[in-house]
């Protein structure tokens, strides 16, 4: 009974639990109450608070990664993808890494203003910035918020360079800044596919849009000139691994110049959602997918070293390494996109000052 609780609790979310951070004092256990009936779950809604950022931009040292600063609009991601590495980070806000991290957001107003403040100082030296690498820029509530759209615009004026990663079609709304970019040299786009069977897609990405809607929208942001990846990431061995060339194959029909691919990564608590999530949606493949996983981490769920954490090592994260390579080689796909300008950054002139005439 208690997991049909869950379960009907976590009705259009991702994670079927709530289950307590790492840093919790307290552990929360739902029972019944011993009367012996279903009772109808309220519906979770999502919640959106508000943080004042006295920052903007985050630096990192990672060479795991091609970018070494970003920024991030919002907290948690309504898009509620239950493989979401960046869950654990909500644990840092004394919230759940499970259905908190997708129903109580935090969106962060006024980071515009903290950007432009940022790249307006002498020390500062430009080179690509990141959004979207953490949570989703473009979930449902940048509609009501539209705090992405005001950094864009900050970061076009000053021709700055930005790589963006996302799954929301909020994106098409800002393709009057980001065509602009494009013919300038100072955007791309990366594009996450993780599956093309939409039933599985509702199960583990259950707010972000559809794959075909996705494809459509690689159509509309190519058309409009502007360099877009497909990422088939993440692979999950046994559950979506089996597309790979597929999804690759649907990205370049509609425009993608370029393709990557990351293993699943379970960090933290990601990794006991993702198992009760199997358990919940498919029971009969959980042990071969979790076997797979501990196969390419050294008998771990997961192994957070640099260099091994986005793919694993092993026979079968070799094979999928040269099924991806074979498959962009036939598809004329490239890995590497060419560089973003950085010449054309100006840095912004506070408000308070004359601009000069010369």
């Amino acid at each position: 009974m208690e997991q049909d609780l869950r379960t009907q609790l976590a009705r259009g979310r991702g994670a079927v639990s709530n289950a307590d951070s790492r840093y919790s004092t307290v552990t929360r256990h739902g029972d019944s109450d011993g009367w012996d009936r279903d009772e109808e779950q309220p519906i979770l809604r999502t919640q959106v608070s508000v943080e004042r950022p006295r920052s903007a931009i985050t630096y990192n040292r990672s060479p795991d990664l091609p970018f070494d600063r970003s920024i991030n609009p919002y907290r948690g991601c309504e898009h509620g993808c239950v493989y979401c590495f960046a869950r654990p980070t909500h644990a840092y806000l004394g919230l759940s890494p499970g259905l908190d991290f997708e129903t109580r957001l935090v969106a962060r107003p006024g980071i515009d203003a903290v950007l432009r403040k940022e790249l307006g100082r002498k020390t500062y030296t430009v080179a690509p910035m990141a959004i979207g690498t953490n949570t989703d820029p473009y979930q449902p509530v940048e509609k009501e918020h539209g705090i992405m759209r005001a950094c864009l615009e900050v970061l076009a004026d000053c021709g700055h360079p930005v790589a963006i990663v996302t799954k929301g079609t909020l994106i098409e709304r800002d393709l009057d800044i980001l065509g602009a970019m494009a013919r300038r040299g100072l955007v791309r786009v990366g594009v996450s596919v993780t599956t093309l069977d939409a039933d599985l897609c509702r199960r583990m990405e259950p707010r972000a849009p559809s794959p075909e809607r996705r494809l459509r929208m690689i159509e509309r942001l190519s058309a409009a000139g502007v360099p877009v990846r497909i990422m088939a990431s993440p692979m999950v061995p046994a559950l979506t691994d089996p597309e790979l060339e597929a999804i690759l194959a649907a990205g370049k029909a509609v425009g993608a110049r370029t393709a990557s691919w990351i293993m699943l990564r379970l960090p933290q608590e990601v990794s006991p959602l993702w198992q009760e999530w199997l358990a919940a949606h498919y029971p009969d493949r959980a042990g071969r997918v979790m076997s797979k996983l501990r196969e390419m981490h050294g008998g771990k769920d997961y192994d957070a070293r640099w260099g091994h954490r986005m793919r694993g090592t092993g026979s079968y994260a070799e094979m999928v390494a040269h099924r991806f390579n074979l498959a962009v080689k036939r598809l004329g796909l490239r890995t590497e996109a060419p560089p973003m300008r950085t010449d054309l950054f100006l840095p912004p002139v506070p408000p308070s000052d004359q601009l000069s005439l010369f």
